[in-house]
């Protein structure tokens, strides 16, 4: 990849957008895109992260561990030591470790085995027909509010977002005559930047709440905090994160962007058409359409009832159980089964060797997301093993406690850490993990209940997913994009996304202010705002 961006539009050519926020967003572009390809940035960072940990561990760099005694994780003498990966053991750990870290990369699969069932819905024409039926006769902003919308709504299951939903987001545009790369940053905000909004409780509420309880038992032993103490308040914020994501695709990124020119895809486009669907694929619509909900009736006998045999083993519930864990297998069967359905209607697929063919192209156009895997993977475990994004949030929460703020005003910047934090250290669970017992009993001791902290949380983790490198679907979403954009650099991406991330941190805490402390509302059902020995 080259380090300039041949396809930069000028300011004055981005719908007339050539004030200050143009040009700076135009400054990170071009920045950004000084930066080496990412695959070699990715392998550059690897080997910084080697040296760095060799340094600060030759110091015998250490934190105080924030976390109670027996709490998973915490050592003996209560710190957390930045392990140095220059050394003998260090070495054996990377040697050996560098196919597992590749093949054990949760992304990876993920990615893979959902597309096998993808392509053969996108190889068949499906996906298309479906796209065009769907918003032939949708207006504009109808069609950008629905896709971020969507977006956020598909975190109940972010595989399906990620891998589903932003590449449709994208050919929807185009569909439409749009510019793709503006429906895929749509939908890129709405399932990654308004991560934590949703309607319905997901997987992420018991893990977060499990970890806020056992912080709030260092200040008050039987506090409980529940999965759905956030519920209110990520429920209404769903409305106002796809609000916000709707009017900064058209108003910001969209006029940036351009008009889309097809000589700039890195891929044949000519079967993303606007035309309405003929009578042919209506009618292959209807079989596939009857096909979906036959799969769907044999997926809900498997939970729905009590002694489902997907529901958990032990405790027969949904949460936890075998067929969350397993959903991705459920991505790819309700979406190979109704694609080829749809295939055999419309001629489009005979048999099995062109649902072959359909997969292998598909496989074919991963190569530059798998090169890309294998030293992102290599950065993410070094960094993990070396205990460097630990040590980086405690130093970082370390200073927002020296700050000695009482009012409301500290979770400002407390979203404002939580946001930065975000940028090194992507798991939502595992930054809570080593916060927590630092932020909880930190605000619960100036007034402030537990679940209030979880709910500030959750919009500083969320807003910065989008221009994360560190993220593990960063590199999935560079190289879609590089679909509708050849030499797309990393720079490019993250200008695009910076708006949102800008806007949505500026917007979602406004938010909260105005829902907690001004309407003292809860943020969930019997959730308290203050909290009182």
């Amino acid at each position: 990849m080259t380090t300039e961006n041949t396809n930069t539009v000028s300011a004055d050519d981005r719908g007339g957008q050539g004030g200050l926020f143009s040009r700076f967003l135009t400054t990170v572009e071009w920045l950004g895109n000084l930066l080496p390809h990412p695959v070699t940035l990715f392998a550059l960072l690897s080997l910084f992260i080697v040296l760095l940990s060799g340094i600060l561990g030759y110091f015998d760099i250490a934190v105080a561990d924030p976390r109670p005694i027996g709490a998973k994780g915490r050592e003996e003498d209560g710190m957390i030591e930045v392990i140095s990966l220059m050394s003998a053991e260090g070495l054996q750990r990377i040697v050996t470790g560098l196919v597992t870290n590749f093949t054990g990369f949760a992304p990876l699969g993920t990615v893979l085995v959902a597309l096998l069932g993808v392509s053969v819905a996108e190889h068949s024409g499906l996906l298309s027909a479906a796209m065009r039926a769907l918003v032939m006769n949708a207006s504009k902003r109808a069609v950008t509010f629905a896709i971020v919308f969507a977006g956020i709504i598909s975190n109940t299951a972010s595989e399906l977002g990620y891998v589903v939903l932003i590449p449709l987001a994208a050919m929807i545009f185009h569909s439409l005559g749009r510019h793709p790369l503006a429906g895929l940053a749509a939908a890129f905000a709405g399932v990654s930047a308004g991560y934590s909004a949703n309607l319905l409780l997901g997987t992420v509420d018991p893990l977060l709440s499990g970890i806020t309880e056992a912080a709030a038992h260092m200040i008050d032993p039987d506090y409980m905090v529940g999965p759905e103490v956030n519920w209110y308040f990520m429920f209404i914020s769903t409305f106002v994160v796809a609000t916000m994501g709707a009017l900064v695709t058209e108003k910001v990124v969209e006029p940036r962007l351009g008009k889309f020119d097809p000589a700039d895809a890195s891929i044949d486009l000519g079967k993303q058409s606007m035309d309405a669907p003929t009578d042919l694929e209506k009618k292959g619509l209807r079989w596939a359409g009857i096909s979906f909900v036959i799969v769907c009736a044999i997926l809900a006998l498997t939970v729905v009832p009590e002694n489902g045999i997907l529901r958990h083993p032990e405790t027969g519930e949904v949460a936890g159980s075998p067929f969350l864990k397993g959903i991705v297998a459920f991505i790819f069967i309700t979406f190979a089964i109704p694609g080829f359905v749809y295939g055999k209607v419309t001629n489009s697929m005979k048999n099995d060797k062109d649902v072959i063919d359909a997969m292998s192209k598909s496989m074919g156009a991963m190569g530059l997301y798998i090169t890309l895997v294998f030293f992102a993977a290599q950065f993410v475990a070094f960094f993990k093993w070396t205990n460097l994004g630990t040590v980086l949030a405690v130093k970082g929460a370390a200073l927002l406690q020296a700050a000695g703020l009482d009012g409301p005003a500290v979770f400002i910047l407390f979203i404002l850490m939580c946001g930065v934090v975000n940028l090194s250290l992507g798991s939502a669970s595992a930054q809570w993990a080593v916060t927590a017992p630092i932020f909880v009993p930190m605000l619960m001791l100036i007034g402030y209940a537990p679940e209030v902290i979880q709910a500030a949380y959750r919009i500083g983790d969320s807003v910065t997913n989008v221009i994360a490198p560190m993220m593990s679907y960063f590199g999935l979403i560079l190289a879609m994009a590089a679909r509708y954009k050849k030499d797309l650099g990393m720079g490019t991406l993250i200008a695009m996304m910076l708006p949102y991330s800008m806007v949505f941190i500026l917007g979602w805490t406004i938010l909260f202010y105005i829902w907690v402390f001004l309407l003292g509302m809860p943020v969930g059902p019997g959730a308290a705002t203050y909290y009182q020995p």
